[in-house]
């Protein structure tokens, strides 16, 4: 998948997301590098990404029983969302619950933020109905309220919230306003990466901690972009053969069998506590 969810940060915004959090929100350099050593991943790998990820706020330096990192206070929200995301929307959303639309307009001496408009509303799950009306279902309305507020759009957008009332047919305007192929083809190499995984932890042993940690993480950072990518589309409006279907089962199975051995092996590595 795309190169970008294999880069070092990717897989330490995973492992913060997925297990530090839990572990008292802290880790230390040390117990952070022998934890991606385990992804293939050398130090000095760690300690650039780290740099960047300070730079943009994401991580803060704070010395516990030695040198360590903790998210940004700023971080909480995000990680929040990326929760709701992707582990709370797997089903196709409601056609009842209606739809939110975006409508933004930027003066032309502020072009660079209608830019960031069109970047944070696809990674939203918004797609464009015109130029400057963009389009989403109604369960993405908080999500898109909070993130444009806090990366500072808000001023240039009016959210509304509604259903379709006429004229064209609202299966054909979907597969216009979204790249149906696109999201279809980030699902099927994911099915074609991790389907064997799932396939076999089905039918055999389960696997230890260390090996869990191995398989997970990089599993949950190529999965944690779908869930932005695709909206979570009604089911009637979406094409027959779907793909995003096998590729949820898929992640589901990966998760269920995976996550809780991964979380002993972050405990066994840093000694943190697990919290419930």
């Amino acid at each position: 998948m795309g190169e970008s969810a294999t880069r070092p940060g990717s897989l330490i915004n995973t492992i913060y997301g997925a297990f530090v959090r839990r572990c008292g929100g802290w880790i230390s350099i040390a117990d952070l590098i022998t934890l991606m050593a385990e992804l293939d991943v050398d130090a000095p790998a760690v300690r650039s990404a780290i740099s960047r990820l300070k730079k943009r706020g994401t991580l803060v330096q704070e010395r516990r029983t030695g040198t360590g990192y903790r998210l940004g206070d700023a971080m909480g929200p995000v990680f929040d969302e990326g929760d709701r995301r992707i582990f709370g929307n797997l089903e196709p959303a409601a056609l009842a619950d209606g739809w939110v639309v975006a409508v933004f307009s930027v003066p032309e001496s502020e072009r660079a933020h209608r830019h960031q408009l069109r970047s944070r509303l696809t990674w939203l799950g918004f797609g464009k109905a015109s130029p400057g009306v963009w389009v989403a279902p109604g369960r993405l309305l908080d999500d898109a309220r909070s993130t444009l507020t806090r990366v500072g759009l808000s001023d240039y957008v009016h959210l509304f919230a509604g259903d379709y009332a006429a004229f064209s047919d609202l299966h054909t305007a979907v597969s216009e306003w979204w790249d149906f192929k696109a999201i279809e083809d980030q699902y099927a190499e994911f099915t074609a990466t991790y389907g064997p995984l799932a396939e076999a932890l089905a039918t055999g042993p389960p696997v230890g901690p260390d090996a869990a940690f191995r398989a997970y993480v990089p599993m949950l950072t190529e999965w944690r972009r779908l869930p932005y990518l695709d909206p979570g589309l009604p089911t009637e409006l979406l094409p027959d053969d779907w793909n995003a279907v096998d590729a949820r089962r898929v992640f589901q199975a990966l998760h269920k069998h995976l996550a809780p051995s991964s979380l002993d092996h972050v405990h066994l590595v840093t000694g943190l506590p697990v919290e419930d």
